[in-house]
């Protein structure tokens, strides 16, 4: 349980400050998350690593000479946002590229792409290495979906290593992917974590039961098993990691015994006392072994097990010096600038000179009305859409839409009093939601209010028609970004239907009001069918069995609101189409 705190939705942010003060020799922060305290002397790629907050010492504790350049800092369990990707490689670069590196999970990938992206049209090269080594969740033919957990420290101590040698971008890159496709980990969980503020865990346990091959971002184990001895759990780890072994594997591996939150090290020094000397009858040599906590759960109790087959080259790597709040190995002599010498800052641009027609403007408050009703549904909501997340994913999406609806309506409020048309007082929540939300769906509904907006303007009278062209903006949008279809168990499977029934019956001539009703039921009914799905994408995916009962929550949260903002978006569209 997470005792200590003020308002929940304010953790990570107090968490990141105060850990920024506490170590303000190695780090400081800037807009999106922290970077080291100074700038190298010469350029050298920087190594970005990043995720939702948690699981510390990952991400933030690993800043420092001879490993992270800086740490992207999302919100609980929640992918940070593209705007958050991009200020921090900002502020990290120093004139060699960028190279963001991070856990294979939707969100993450979106935002960290979509900076990506951003920096290289600005002729900042940067790139991306995603971890999968988590081998419970998914086999080994289908290693691409495979979930990054403990693993991700091996994979960004060698490239945080590498980096600091001097190598260059390519080199970075190619190392991490070597390391990436080397490292293997299995976890088990013994009880749940529990959000601040949240009176339950996420999820519970049988009494006397373990969760085999659990997610770091509070999901339980894809099954529930007797708990065992250490002897017993220590065989059950090594012998399902050492089926794993990479093909030509070397007898020299990087091992991390992982503690998930609440587990304590002298638990973690018996099960080793198994692990050990399994590993060395096995004909391995353990190479500077770490035993403790590295990459957290919030309070979880559980343990992992990774496994790194060395080459030379990584070994160089995986054994090289590092200083950093958390993690401090060998004897570091790293040139570095002066403490004077900042770092670039990434500032907001200054507010937006807007110009709208009267229509759009007196639909513009329509528009600032339905995102009023959106926030207190979804602030009414949030309980039960994070219990449904925590079925079988980490239970943040009610938090997640509550953040990210509550920075759409300052945002969208505030562009509505500088003057903002309907669309630019979309656009502004969209883009507000995106950074502030973060995750999968953070980013997916900003996208799609800002594809929403620029579709409807700030020039043009609505009418059913715009409206309707409006909403397939927002369909095309997200399944262009997320690349869902019907049936994989998301938003999309109530989103198509909502948007189908919408604009078919405003082209055969329905009024606006009648039409969205009738999607928005069409909307609810699919949302709640998609309790007979099994997950196909997204953090649910490898617990597919146990989403099995219980409605898809984006999907549920899509039909939500779709109903509760129908009577304000129809309130002035007004003229039917055309027969």
């Amino acid at each position: 349980m997470t005792r200590i705190f003020n308002d929940p939705a304010d953790f990570a942010d107090e968490s990141l400050s105060g850990f920024c003060d506490a170590h303000s020799d190695l780090v400081r922060q800037v807009e999106g998350g922290a970077v080291r305290r100074n700038r190298p002397s010469a350029p050298k790629v920087a190594v970005i690593t990043g995720g939702g907050s948690g699981h510390y010492p990952a991400f933030s504790g690993i800043i420092g000479p001879g490993f992270a350049d800086g740490a992207v800092v999302g919100n609980i369990f929640t992918s940070p946002s593209t705007q958050q990707a991009y200020s921090v490689a900002k502020a990290a670069n120093s004139g060699a590229g960028i190279v963001f590196t991070y856990g294979n999970y939707a969100g993450d990938v979106l935002n960290f792409g979509m900076a990506s992206e951003r920096l290289n049209a600005e002729g900042i090269r940067a790139e991306n290495v995603l971890v999968t080594d988590d081998i419970a969740s998914a086999p080994l033919s289908e290693v691409e979906k495979r979930r990054g957990i403990a693993g991700d420290f091996v994979v960004f101590k060698v490239m945080g290593a590498a980096a600091e040698a001097g190598l260059d971008l390519d080199s970075v890159v190619r190392l991490g992917r070597k390391a990436n496709d080397r490292t293997r980990t299995i976890g088990t969980a013994f009880s749940g974590c529990t959000f601040p503020g949240a009176e339950q865990p996420l999820f519970r346990l049988p009494e006397g039961h373990m969760g085999l091959g659990l997610g770091i971002h509070g999901e339980p184990g894809l099954f529930d098993t007797e708990l065992p001895t250490a002897v017993e759990l220590g065989h059950e780890l090594v012998r399902r990691v050492l089926a794993e072994a990479p093909a030509a594997a070397s007898g020299r591996v990087a091992v991390i015994l992982n503690g998930l939150g609440s587990t304590k090290n002298e638990e973690l020094f018996v099960l080793w006392r198994t692990v050990a000397p399994l590993l060395r009858e096995a004909g391995y040599t353990l190479v500077m072994p770490e035993v403790g906590e590295l990459v957290t759960s919030l309070d979880m109790a559980g343990v992992s097990l990774t496994l790194t087959w060395l080459d030379e080259e990584l070994e160089e790597y995986w054994t090289a010096p590092a200083l950093t709040p958390a993690y401090r190995r060998g004897s570091v002599g790293f040139d570095i600038a002066a403490p004077g010498d900042a770092v670039e800052e990434v500032v907001a641009s200054d507010a937006a000179n807007y110009s709208s027609t009267e229509g759009s403007r007196a639909y513009a408050g329509k528009c600032l009305a339905a995102l009023e009703a959106t926030a207190e549904l979804l602030r009414e909501s949030e309980s039960m859409l994070g219990d449904m997340d925590a079925i079988a994913g980490d239970g943040d999406h009610g938090r997640g839409m509550v953040r990210g609806s509550a920075a759409a309506l300052r945002a969208a409020a505030a562009a509505y009093s500088a003057g903002a048309g309907a669309g630019s007082v979309l656009i502004a929540g969209g883009d507000a939601w995106a950074d502030k939300a973060g995750g999968t769906s953070g980013v997916l509904w900003g996208a799609g209010l800002r594809a929403f907006g620029e579709r409807l303007g700030d020039s043009e009278s609505p009418t059913a028609d715009l409206l309707a062209a409006a909403v397939r903006a927002f369909a095309d949008r997200i399944t262009g970004l997320g690349k869902a279809k019907i049936g994989d168990k998301t938003m999309v499977d109530s989103l198509l239907p909502f948007a189908s029934s919408f604009t078919h019956a405003v082209a055969a001539g329905s009024p606006a009001e009648e039409a969205w009703a009738a999607a928005a039921a069409t909307a609810t009914s699919a949302a709640a069918a998609t309790a007979d799905l099994r997950p196909l994408k997204g953090r649910a995916r490898p617990l597919a069995e146990k989403s099995i009962g219980t409605p898809d929550p984006g999907a549920t949260s899509l039909a939500m609101v779709f109903t509760a903002v129908g009577p304000h978006f129809t309130a002035v569209p007004v003229a039917a189409a055309a027969n």
